[in-house]
């Protein structure tokens, strides 16, 4: 069994409407709090590393969205026993890659370490394109 915490502003959801997080702050605290609950229920600990991992997954790609996906679309997280699941959706077709971390000359370039940070914290990483255009990346972090 997994729980579920979506949000979405979508006036046409039949049940209460959610703020999507619009900072990966409000992300970073979503994932916290679905965690919390997940544990608490099952009398269970999440490690400080793995809770970390989680929350670090879900302020990346809530950062990937908003500066090269068009803005997030979509969040939802589900926690099961053994991971937290972190999908993120934007308004862009263009699929996630690793920048190189050094311009033509050789200079440092800034930014572009975020997509790599995802895939190795990640045990799943699943990208989808949503029918209405844009795309979905769902990660799966483990929290133990």
């Amino acid at each position: 069994m997994r729980d579920k915490h979506r949000t979405s502003c979508s006036t046409t959801l039949r049940e209460p409407c959610r703020r999507l997080p619009c900072r990966p702050a409000d992300a970073r605290r979503t994932v916290e709090r679905a965690v919390a609950e997940r544990c608490r229920a099952r009398a269970a600990s999440c490690g400080a590393a793995a809770m970390a991992d989680a929350l670090l997954v879900a302020s990346e790609l809530t950062t990937n969205a908003i500066l090269h996906g068009g803005g997030i679309t979509g969040f939802d997280v589900a926690v099961d026993s053994g991971a937290v699941r972190v999908s993120v959706s934007d308004r862009s077709d263009e699929l996630p890659v690793a920048a190189p971390s050094a311009d033509e000359p050789g200079f440092a370039r800034l930014g572009g370490r975020g997509w790599p940070i995802v895939c190795r914290l990640s045990r799943d990483i699943r990208v989808a394109q949503l029918p209405c255009g844009g795309k979905r990346i769902t990660a799966v972090v483990p929290l133990h």
